[in-house]
């Protein structure tokens, strides 16, 4: 009878960017969180992932009123609501996963300290569950193109790029600050203001071209620039496709997903003791 197979569980030592294997083996895991994290979220409500669309639109909607109606902000001769929930498309998906990804530690401190798994899966659930919100609101978004009748142009190949780059910046960011949320708990009450303060630092309500000429590459290192002028550009045709920012964002992304993930595999040894 053959011996039977001994698991060894060591601590992460050194700098390592991903466990493979072990997310593969746990991907059962991954699957089960992530539909949890949407469950939670929406049971026992009455408009359940209705909330994904009236979320973004409501804020839009709002934005139109303020800032295209009463300010008379520039939206680069669209309709307001349009170029708003362009953005507010992307926006809402980035912003949830700072939010979910950075209380993910602390919000299951008790399995952390009860269970091995490799850590990485709960601000990786985080993301995933929230690509539903993503992918609805998208839907939505589609809508309103027939309703105002824009059509995409040919650059709209481009959009699993542009979404790429979404993805990899929202996972390095989540992964970051829900590790630095486990030490620091200060960062889990500051996301809130946090969150508001960034968006006032992507075009969502504004239009790229108040920012000086000067500035703008500086600008687009913050790879949602990028991602937000890209969609904008296919869809609305705003201006010519902004290849320039688009690569610049798609470096930094690929920065920050490295960042994020070296670090947190850095200190996920300490999690347990911590969360």
């Amino acid at each position: 009878m053959p011996a039977a197979a001994t698991t060894i569980i060591k601590p992460v030592s050194g700098w390592q960017l991903l466990d493979l294997k072990g997310l593969w083996q746990y991907r059962d895991l991954l699957y089960f969180l992530s539909v949890r994290g949407i469950k939670i979220k929406y049971a026992q409500s009455v408009l359940g992932v209705g909330w994904a669309v009236a979320n973004p639109l409501i804020q839009a909607l709002l934005f139109t009123l303020v800032f295209g109606e009463l300010a008379k902000l520039d939206s680069d001769g669209t309709p307001y609501i349009l170029f708003s929930f362009t953005a507010m498309v992307v926006w809402t998906y980035f912003s949830g996963i700072l939010t979910d990804a950075t209380t993910s530690l602390v919000a299951n401190r008790d399995m952390i300290s009860k269970v091995y798994f490799p850590r990485l899966i709960l601000p990786l659930a985080a993301v995933l569950s929230k690509l539903l919100d993503f992918g609805v609101a998208f839907l939505v978004l589609v809508g309103l193109l027939i309703y105002y009748q824009q059509m995409p142009d040919i650059t709209v190949l481009m959009l699993p790029v542009l979404v790429l780059i979404l993805v990899l910046t929202s996972i390095g960011a989540g992964c970051l600050l829900a590790a630095v949320a486990v030490q620091y708990r200060d960062v889990n009450y500051a996301m809130t203001f946090l969150v508001r303060l960034l968006m006032f630092t992507v075009p969502v309500v504004y239009s790229v071209s108040v920012i000086p000429e000067a500035y703008r590459s500086l600008y687009a290192l913050n790879p949602m620039v990028g991602v937000i002028e890209g969609m904008r550009s296919m869809f609305l045709q705003t201006r010519p496709f902004p290849w320039e920012w688009v690569a610049t964002g798609g470096a930094v992304s690929v920065v920050v997903f490295l960042v994020g993930c070296f670090y947190f595999r850095r200190v996920e040894r300490h999690f347990a003791d911590l969360a």
